[in-house]
């Protein structure tokens, strides 16, 4: 079998070496390290490989705290070192920024990470009634698989679902649709935890009874989802606390439902908007965009500084929520939200809105390559962009520098998901005849 040095990791935490020229991406091998692999696929230019013996390990490599890493496909990293992990994301930034946007950063800024464990207050789990298996099996898919793994704990979840994995197989083991039941979402609040249920047959009385005893003794809430996310609703208990969290610096409390997006880990979260707001500097009398903006995560803290501030997103849903968030804070006097689709975004639509002193853009992984195209000579004098992917945000920097007379003020990365290798980031950009922080 081959050898090979590994020289970094790609945006799959895979290492990375060399054979006759041509790349080698090998799963589970750490940058430093020396190791013996396999290849499974072979293409003219690259080769996809795992690790078959470590022969001289990194100093950062660490055994893994779950028992299900490797077969999961929730986690990618657990044998890296947690302030490695963190290391690997701001390279990474770096890299895409360079080589996708040709451009570098005036400023890397401290990355913001925090606990990597017990993180995780969103989750889709799969559900899968496996005969051979003994069951019903309840949790992430097998990595690179439709599988669901055999998890009976995960070290992400907080403790509470975690401990949930096992009676949540047995609970649905024992309903009448235990192979019309696919998936289960999760999302924890500050006061309640909902598990949504995704039924393709209705519950027969049984099933009711099951879940309402369910529901006493674990202190969840169950949602019944029917079809598409619009038709989720709550089956029981039917009275109770809300879903929400908090972002105590800003005095802003954001009510969501379950099915409506919100970042998963709610620790992180608050230091992101903390960040966001400290290099968008929002004063009063400033008229504020806040793109893609969701349910109102940034436009809240944004207008709580006394700024007034313009939310745009296409989902008429999420704006639907917004509005009431805004109400339910006592900031519907300086907030105004907007539906539209941002990703067919033109120069004459975004002129249209108005003239913006400052720009919060907070996209999908897809990026904002139209938004930020579609601005003018007039466009704000500073753009705080919060991103899930390095190579789009590098790709709309790219246009913003090149283009649009900006500068790139800084970038670093938000460790928003520890243990996997997603990586969100933050970058400030600012018009050459603006003074800088």
């Amino acid at each position: 079998m081959p050898t090979g040095i590994i020289e970094s990791l790609d945006h799959e935490a895979r290492g990375i070496t060399r054979l006759d020229g041509k790349t080698v991406f090998v799963e589970g091998a750490l940058p430093g390290e020396t190791v013996e692999y396999a290849s499974f696929r072979r293409k003219p230019s690259y080769e996809l490989a795992r690790t078959l013996h470590v022969l001289k390990p990194s100093a950062e490599r660490v055994a893994p705290r779950c028992p299900h890493f490797g077969v999961c496909g929730g986690c990618s990293m657990q044998h890296l070192d947690p302030l490695a992990q963190v290391a690997a994301k701001q390279r990474l930034l770096e890299d895409n920024l360079r080589h996708i946007g040709r451009i570098t950063a005036e400023q890397l800024y401290a990355p913001i990470y925090g606990q990597p464990w017990a993180y995780r207050f969103r989750a889709r789990l799969s559900v899968r009634f496996v005969a051979k298996k003994g069951g019903v099996l309840v949790g992430f898919h097998e990595k690179k698989s439709s599988y669901v793994a055999d998890m009976r704990q995960c070290e992400i979840l907080p403790a509470h679902l975690s401990a949930m994995l096992l009676p949540l197989r047995e609970l649905i083991g024992r309903m009448s649709i235990r192979d019309r039941l696919p998936q289960i979402e999760v999302a924890v609040g500050e006061r309640m935890t909902a598990l949504v249920l995704r039924i393709l047959e209705s519950l027969d009385a049984a099933d009711e009874v099951l879940l309402r005893d369910f529901a006493d003794r674990h202190q969840v809430v169950f949602y019944l989802q029917p079809q598409g996310p619009a038709t989720a609703y709550r089956f029981c208990p039917v009275d109770g606390p809300r879903l929400s969290y908090l972002l105590p610096d800003f005095a802003v409390e954001h009510f969501f439902s379950p099915t409506e997006f919100t970042q998963v880990n709610h620790a992180i979260n608050r230091v992101l908007v903390r960040r966001a707001l400290s290099l968008l500097d929002p004063r009063p009398g400033e008229r504020i965009a806040d793109m893609f903006c969701g349910l109102g995560n940034f436009t809240l803290p944004i207008a709580r500084a006394g700024a007034s501030v313009v939310g745009i997103e296409g989902s008429a849903e999420l704006v639907g929520r917004a509005a009431e968030n805004a109400t339910a804070n006592g900031l519907h006097d300086r907030v105004e939200y907007r539906v539209a689709n941002l990703f067919t975004a033109t120069t004459e639509s975004i002129g249209a809105l108005g003239r913006f002193d400052k720009m919060l853009i907070d996209p999908p992984r897809e990026g904002a390559l139209e938004l930020v195209k579609s601005l003018g000579a007039d466009g704000p004098g500073r753009i705080v962009y919060i991103s899930c992917s390095p190579a789009t945000l590098a790709r709309d920097a790219a246009i913003l520098v090149s283009q649009k007379g900006y500068r790139l003020r800084g970038a670093g990365v938000v460790n928003m998901f520890p243990n996997t290798s997603h990586v969100e980031s933050i970058a400030l950009f600012e018009q050459d005849n603006c003074s800088g922080l």
